[in-house]
């Protein structure tokens, strides 16, 4: 059975990686996954040959005629339901963010970039672009940056080789930006909400190796031929044409109230997704008496409705993250091995152990899951990470993980939701991005690594 288990996830896994060869959307593998390995664990628990193992570590099996079958038949049962409530927190929180994002789109407020760009000279375009696409990106998380963004880029830059070299960089700077936010990643947000780490901490730790993520590539790629000289920037025609009544109040309320979130999980101590909900419900308020034109008709309300903002936000997403991270969950809800001191402990913790003994240096494993996360997708390695080991919160590993799974993936263009999204976009050849983009990424990937390791050894941070 365990084999069976084994062999769907591997599976499952190939076929999210091979996503774009095979023509399937990752959500169908990933949702195939989940199902197929609880249905395995529960008919495996239930014939006895699983012992299945919860968060706190109490162990549940109906083998043996001296077991009590109702307790252990609750012990499973509630474990799925702890998994499927850890899970929904991540979803919850994402559907949130998506919705209020969705809600400035459909009023406009991303056209009030346009009006800070304004240069012709393509090395200044280049830090403007990029140094929005950091901030952003830890605001409104760095696929959503790299859509705005991209979209900006398409309308002020006409040559398409230059396009596709500013693009490129974008991701770059969109993936550094969202590692040191608890909200600019679903990797950092999954260890926000999995009180893996805080905030503060992610500030603390990751603001300045982040920076340098961003930082080194970009001067690099700033004494490249392709970033000299000028371009056909329209910044005089039309720049503001696309703004409405209500976009810059949208757009300011709408960054606003997805920062407050983790202000008020701070000052509540509530779970993420409740601030969400909040700031959600102010945001839809506001969209609903709020008048976008200037002779506002209630007969086009209809195309500034948060029913509509809902309607556009990307559900394959949130059913991909689902199926994973249960598939994970799988994993992590039988006991695999007996330790000598006589813990029970389930597969991923297991593979944690093994990896200790074998590569005893946690600094080369995780830049190895970073270097992973460029060919495997960042939510489920994560995920196992959360699995495999039991660091209290804060703790330097969990933020070393949050920095490499979310900037690593920059190397490959298919390695980040924030590059399959401009790959998508502009049309950019996995080959193109390796050969001109995968190596300014790999410098700013290890040189933020190495700054990290320097700044927690220059604070006596140790694991």
């Amino acid at each position: 059975m365990l084999t069976i288990l084994f062999a769907i996830f591997i599976i499952g896994y190939a076929a999210i990686v091979f996503e774009h060869p095979l023509h399937l959307d990752k959500t169908v593998p990933a949702l195939l996954m989940a199902a197929l390995m609880w249905a395995v664990v529960a008919v495996g628990f239930h014939e006895g040959i699983f012992t299945a193992i919860d968060s706190h570590g109490h162990t549940f099996s109906l083998a043996g005629h001296g077991a009590d079958h109702h307790h252990a038949e609750d012990g499973f049962k509630n474990a799925l339901l702890h998994h499927l409530g850890k899970t929904s927190e991540i979803l919850i929180f994402l559907i949130g963010a998506m919705t209020i994002v969705e809600i400035v789109d459909l009023h406009r407020g991303f056209e009030v970039l346009k009006g800070w760009v304004r240069t012709k000279n393509k090395k200044k375009l280049l830090w403007i672009i990029g140094i929005l696409a950091f901030i952003l990106s830890a605001i409104i998380d760095n696929l959503t940056a790299t859509i705005v963004l991209v979209t900006l880029l398409r309308k002020i830059i006409k040559d398409r080789n230059t396009r596709l070299w500013f693009g490129g960089m974008i991701v770059i700077a969109a993936n550094a930006g969202g590692a040191w936010s608890p909200i600019g990643d679903v990797t950092t947000t999954m260890l926000w909400i999995g009180n893996k780490v805080s905030a503060l901490g992610l500030i603390k730790y990751l603001i300045i190796p982040s920076i340098v993520c961003f930082i080194v590539p970009t001067l690099v790629a700033s004494t490249l031929k392709v970033f000299q000289g000028d371009i056909k920037v329209n910044a005089e025609t039309d720049l503001e044409e696309g703004e409405l009544r209500s976009s810059r109040r949208m757009l300011y309320l709408g960054l606003g109230m997805i920062v407050f979130v983790p202000v008020f999980k701070v000052l509540t101590h509530l779970p993420p997704y409740v601030g969400m909900m909040l700031s959600l419900g102010v945001v839809w308020l506001v969209s609903e008496y709020v008048h976008p034109e200037e002779n506002f008709d209630k007969a086009r309300k209809h195309l500034y409705s948060p029913h509509k903002a809902l309607s556009r936000i990307e559900m394959s997403s949130i059913l991909f993250f689902l199926g994973i991270l249960m598939a994970v969950a799988a994993l992590e809800s039988i006991v695999y091995a007996v330790t000598s001191s006589g813990e029970s402990v389930h597969v991923l913790r297991y593979i944690a152990e093994w990896l200790n003994e074998t590569v005893p240096n946690k600094d080369v494993v995780v830049m190895l899951i970073g270097a992973a996360s460029a060919l495997i997708d960042n939510v489920p390695l994560v995920a196992a990470s959360m699995g495999m080991y039991t660091e209290a919160m804060d703790a330097k590993l969990w933020h070393f993980i949050a920095y490499a799974a979310g900037t690593g993936g920059s190397m490959l263009i298919i390695g980040s939701a924030a590059g399959v999204a401009a790959m998508g976009m502009l049309k950019i050849d996995f080959i193109w991005y390796l050969k001109k983009i995968g190596w300014l990424a790999f410098l700013g990937f290890v040189a933020g690594g190495l700054t990290f390791i320097a700044l927690m050894s220059a604070l006596g941070v140790t694991y």
